[in-house]
C-alpha cells in the first residue's frame, strides 16, 4: 500500500508558500503521494497549487482529493488537469467528487437531485475530452458541441479517481474511472467498497482500480485525550449524510473511531488493516492537537513508505 499525505493538515488554511513547502517536505521524506482537497471555503485551488508543486518536487505523486464537479464544467477541468499533468511531469492524479447537497445546492444553487447521472455524464465527457477527439455530447446535465481539446505535446491524460461513497457510485467509478477516494471510511467499509468497485472494473474489462483511503492520523502516547479532541474536531462529518452512511456501515459513531491514533504499534496495525482491506493507497490527514508533535507522525509515515517500497 502506497503511503501519502494530505495537505494542508486538518483545520489549517496556509498560504501558498507554506503549501508548496509541505509538498517539498513530503517529497524529501520519501512519501508516495501528496493529496490536496479543493475545499470551497479555502482560498487555494488544489489543481493549481499542485501544478506549482510539480516544479518544487521530484518524485512524489500529486493528486486532488477532491475537486467538486458541480462548480467546474468538464471542459474547464479537463484543460486544468492536462495543464497540471504537464507541470508535474506526469505525476498528477485528478480526484473528483460530488461534494454535498448542503453546499452544492444550498450554497451555490445547483440541482443535486440526480447525482449518479451527473457523475456518469461528467466522466463520459472527461474521457471524450482526454481522447483528443472532436466531442459532440448532448446529455441531460452537460452539452458540448464540436469541441476538440488537444493535450500539450507529450502529455498523457491523468488517472481519475472518484469519491464514491455508495454502491451505485462505486460501480460507476469502476466502469468509468481509475479508482475511488474514500475519506473517513474504516477498514470494514473499505473492504466492501474495494469488492464493489473491483467487480465493476472487471465487468468493464478495466484494470484493477486504485482504492485510496484517508483518515486522521496522530502518533501519540496520549491516545485517549487525542481521540477525544478528534471527536470534537471531526464531528461535522457525522452530520453529513454521505459520511454518516459510511460511518454507520463501519459500525462507529464518529470519525475519531476510524482515525489511526496511538503509538507506533497501534498506527502500524491500523495501516496493515487498511492494506488487508484492499486499499492500494493511503492518505494520512495528520491531526496534531495541542501537546502533540506533527514531526513524530511524519517521521513514522516516512518509515512506513520506505517499508512499503521494500
Amino acid at each position: 500500500m502506497r503511503i501519502g499525505l494530505t495537505v494542508p493538515t486538518p483545520g489549517d488554511n496556509p498560504d501558498l508558500a507554506t503549501l508548496l513547502t509541505a509538498m517539498e517536505r513530503a517529497d524529501a521524506l520519501g512519501l508516495h503521494a501528496v493529496w490536496m482537497p479543493n475545499v470551497t471555503s479555502r482560498g487555494c485551488d488544489a489543481a493549481t497549487a499542485l501544478a506549482l508543486g510539480g516544479a518544487r518536487t521530484k518524485r512524489v505523486e500529486l493528486g486532488t482529493f477532491v475537486v467538486p464537479t458541480f462548480t467546474r464544467h468538464p471542459v474547464v477541468l479537463a484543460q486544468q488537469a492536462l495543464t497540471a499533468q504537464a507541470a508535474t511531469g506526469g505525476r498528477f492524479v485528478l480526484g473528483i467528487g460530488l461534494s454535498h447537497r448542503v453546499s452544492m445546492e444550498g450554497q451555490f444553487g445547483f440541482d443535486f437531485s440526480r447525482p449518479i447521472r451527473h457523475m456518469r455524464e461528467y466522466l463520459t465527457c472527461l474521457a471524450m475530452l482526454f481522447s483528443g477527439q472532436n466531442v459532440d455530447f448532448a446529455g441531460e446535465e452537460f452539452r458540448i458541441r464540436s469541441f476538440t481539446l488537444t493535450p500539450p505535446p507529450g502529455v498523457t491524460p491523468p488517472p481519475i479517481l472518484v469519491a464514491a461513497l455508495g454502491p451505485q457510485m462505486l460501480r460507476l467509478a469502476g466502469r468509468l474511472s481509475a479508482g475511488t477516494a474514500i475519506w473517513v471510511g474504516g477498514p470494514r467499509y473499505v473492504a466492501d467498497a474495494a469488492k464493489t468497485i473491483g467487480a465493476a472494473a472487471r465487468e468493464a474489462r478495466r484494470p484493477a482500480p486504485r482504492v485510496l483511503a484517508s483518515v486522521p492520523v496522530c502518533l501519540t502516547d496520549r491516545a485517549p485525550a487525542v481521540r477525544e479532541a478528534a471527536a470534537g474536531f471531526f464531528a461535522r462529518y457525522g452530520q453529513l449524510p454521505s459520511y454518516r452512511a459510511i460511518l454507520d456501515k463501519e459500525g462507529v459513531g464518529g470519525a475519531e473511531e476510524v482515525a489511526l491514533i496511538g503509538d507506533e504499534s497501534a498506527v502500524r496495525a491500523g495501516l496493515a488493516a487498511f492494506a488487508e482491506a484492499g486499499a492500494t493507497d493511503f492518505a494520512a490527514a495528520v491531526f496534531t492537537p495541542p501537546g502533540e508533535d506533527a514531526a513524530r507522525t511524519l517521521a513514522f509515515l516516512a518509515t512506513a513508505a520506505r517499508d512499503a517500497r521494500a
